[in-house]
């Protein structure tokens, strides 16, 4: 389980920021260490060994014992992570609309529970206890014909919903690999997680930033069986971004996962895991471009209507489960000192 809260604590990276450079170098350090964004920078809410206690007595307790803590786990939070409240109090007031009555403590508490129980699901999604959960997929057939052409998948989510949710479907599945690309940093603090977790249970995961990491992503892709995820919403440093109006108002969105999939021409579906309560979950997903075919010269305009469209499907499940929103900061002035438009 991932901390019981969404704060991570990050140090500056020592891979360039945005996972990757242009088409024709990959720079395996930067001359400058970036500066962060606002939710890489804040600390750490919890330690490796209060989360292998939480898994031990979720599993020990079972799912449905272990979910009376979360009530008292998320009003704990309420009282006392200001900054995660005001940002929650924000993102409901902007998905509601300037003309819905402003968001009250229940609503705050409501979105804190979500958010800690997905978190809490992913312990027994990480111990492969998937039967406990009932999962809807939507539109997944056209995901199946294009992993029958052979050249693997790229997924775009968000920090909304469950992403585990996909991993672990994708584990149940005979010759599927699910795996992940993410900063390093990142990379090794959800693989100690998963290992406090379940001892078996680990991500595969590409390391972006480095050297190989765009020739270990084509090898993954190219072997056929494999879907790569990747997050298109938070700014980790002083990457190249775009402005796009998001609910309303100018937010900035990372380029480098857009340029990634350009570069190594694949098609990419958005998916999001939305929480329903209980035990539902609904994965969606969505045709957001293919970029097997690139025309000359077309590759900039291509990945601009893939970040318009992947805004487009955000703002769209956004406004269809708000209270699967997990970015608990200031996700309008995510931007960095330093960060390239």
């Amino acid at each position: 389980m991932s901390a019981l809260w969404p704060n991570t604590k990050a140090e500056p990276p020592a891979e360039p920021a945005g996972g990757s450079a242009n088409s024709s170098t990959f720079d395996s350090k930067p001359a400058v260490e970036p500066a962060l964004a606002d939710w890489a920078r804040r600390p750490e809410r919890s330690n490796m060994l209060a989360l292998r206690f939480m898994a031990w007595v979720s599993l020990r307790l079972g799912r449905r014992a272990a979910r009376s803590l979360l009530h008292a786990v998320a009003l704990y939070f309420l009282l006392f992570a200001p900054a995660a409240r005001r940002a929650s109090a924000e993102w409901l007031r902007r998905v509601r609309g300037p003309h819905a009555p402003a968001p009250g403590w229940r609503d705050l508490h409501r979105h804190f529970v979500a958010f800690a129980s997905v978190v809490h699901d992913r312990v027994f999604l990480v111990n492969d206890q998937c039967e406990l959960f009932d999962v809807e997929m939507h539109n997944e057939a056209f995901t199946r014909e294009l992993r029958e052409r052979g050249r693997g998948l790229m997924l775009m989510g968000a920090h909304m919903g469950s992403f585990e949710v996909l991993r672990a479907l994708g584990r149940r599945t005979p010759g599927l690999r699910v795996a992940m690309a993410m900063y390093k940093e990142n990379a090794q603090k959800i693989n100690q997680l998963l290992s406090a977790i379940n001892p078996s249970a680990e991500m595969d995961v590409v390391a972006l930033g480095q050297m190989d990491s765009m020739l270990q992503l084509h090898a993954l892709l190219d072997s056929g069986n494999t879907i790569v995820g990747m997050m298109g919403d938070r700014v980790l440093g002083a990457e190249a971004t775009r402005e796009i109006m998001f609910l309303g108002q100018p937010a900035h969105f990372p380029l480098g996962p857009f340029r990634m999939a350009a570069i190594l021409r694949r098609p990419v579906i958005f998916v999001v895991g939305l929480y329903g309560g209980g035990n539902r979950y609904d994965l969606h997903f969505e045709k957001l471009a293919d970029f097997s075919e690139v025309p000359p010269g077309g590759r900039q305009a291509q990945m601009e209507a893939a970040m318009d469209r992947y805004v487009m499907l955000l703002e769209k499940y956004a406004r269809l489960a708000p209270y699967n929103w997990f970015n608990f900061y200031d996700f309008w002035r995510q931007q960095v000192p330093g960060a390239r438009p």
